[in-house]
C-alpha cells in the first residue's frame, strides 16, 4: 500500500528553483496528498513560486511576518503538522525546509510513528537532518541536461556535493562487516538500508552516482559479486570488503 504523506515547505527558506524535481522525488516514497507552503505572500521574495505552486498543486499559506525577527511561518507550519498528525489522514510527512527550528517537529512526528523525510539544502544543520529518517539535499534533484547515455559514470562523479573520503569508506566498510555472513558477504540491498538508518542524509547521488553498486565498485576497497535470484528475473548484488578494507577495519 502506498503512503499517504504530507508535503509542508518552508517558503521563507527554500529556493523555488528545482521544485519540479522535488516533487518527483518526494513520489517516490508516497503518494503526496496533501501539498502546502508557508510564507508571506505580500513578500515580493516570494514571486517566483506563485506560477509554480499552480503547476504542482501546491495550496498557499498566507502568513503575516506579525514581529520582526520572528518567524511566524515556521509556527504556521508546526501548528498544520500538529492538526495533520491528529486527523489520521497520512502516514508520513516531508517537511522541506533548510532550518533546524523544524528538528522538534521532526522528533515529535517519528515519536507518532510517521515516516519523516526532510528535503533542505547542504547548509542545513545537522540537528534537523538527524531528526529525519532520511534527508535529501535539493542539490541532488537538479535536472542533469545530458542523458544517461552521453555521460560516463566517470563524469558523473564529478558532480557530486560531497567527496568519497575515508570517513565514507569506512562507514560502508564497517557496515557490510555487521551484515555479514560467515564468508564475508552481505546482501547490497541490506547494506543500504543500514546505511540510511546509520547516516539519514546518505545518498549515493550526494557523490555523484545514481546508485549505490556504482558507488561502491568507483571505491575499490570492495568485492562485488551478482546471484541468481529464484524468486525473479532480476540478480541479487552481494558485497564484501577486500582483504586490505578488512584488516584496516581490525585496527579501527
Amino acid at each position: 500500500m502506498n503512503s499517504n504523506l504530507a508535503v509542508l515547505i518552508d517558503g521563507d527558506n527554500i529556493p523555488s528553483a528545482h521544485v519540479k524535481e522535488m516533487m518527483e522525488e518526494i513520489a517516490k516514497y508516497g503518494n503526496p496528498t496533501i501539498k502546502r507552503i508557508y510564507g508571506d505572500w505580500t513578500n515580493p521574495s516570494l514571486a517566483k513560486w506563485k506560477k509554480l505552486l499552480l503547476e504542482n498543486a501546491i495550496t498557499p499559506i498566507q502568513q503575516y511576518a506579525y514581529t520582526t525577527g520572528k518567524n511566524a511561518t515556521d509556527s504556521a507550519m508546526i501548528i498544520d503538522a500538529m492538526d495533520i498528525l491528529y486527523s489520521e489522514k497520512v502516514n508520513g510527512f516531508c517537511l522541506v525546509s533548510s532550518d533546524s527550528d523544524f528538528t522538534k517537529l521532526a522528533t515529535r512526528l517519528r515519536e507518532a510513528g510517521m515516516q519523516v523525510i526532510g528535503i533542505g539544502e547542504k547548509k542545513t544543520p545537522t540537528p534537523f537532518i538527524v531528526a529525519c529518517d532520511k534527508f535529501i539535499y535539493i542539490e541532488i534533484l537538479r535536472k542533469q541536461t545530458e542523458s544517461k547515455e552521453d555521460v560516463s559514470q566517470k563524469d558523473k562523479s564529478k558532480e557530486g556535493i560531497y567527496p568519497i573520503t575515508a570517513k565514507v569508506i569506512k562507514l560502508i566498510a564497517s557496515t557490510i562487516s555487521d551484515l555479514s555472513d560467515d564468508d564475508g558477504w552481505a546482501f547490497l540491498g541490506d547494506v543500504g538500508s543500514l546505511l540510511q538508518k546509520r547516516q539519514t542524509n546518505f545518498d549515493s547521488r550526494n557523490y555523484g552516482f545514481d546508485k549505490l553498486t556504482p558507488l561502491i565498485k568507483s571505491i575499490g576497497d570492495f568485492e562485488l559479486e551478482q546471484r541468481e535470484n529464484s524468486k525473479s528475473r532480476n540478480k541479487l548484488i552481494f558485497v564484501k570488503n577486500k582483504e586490505k578494507q578488512q584488516k584496516r577495519n581490525k585496527k579501527s
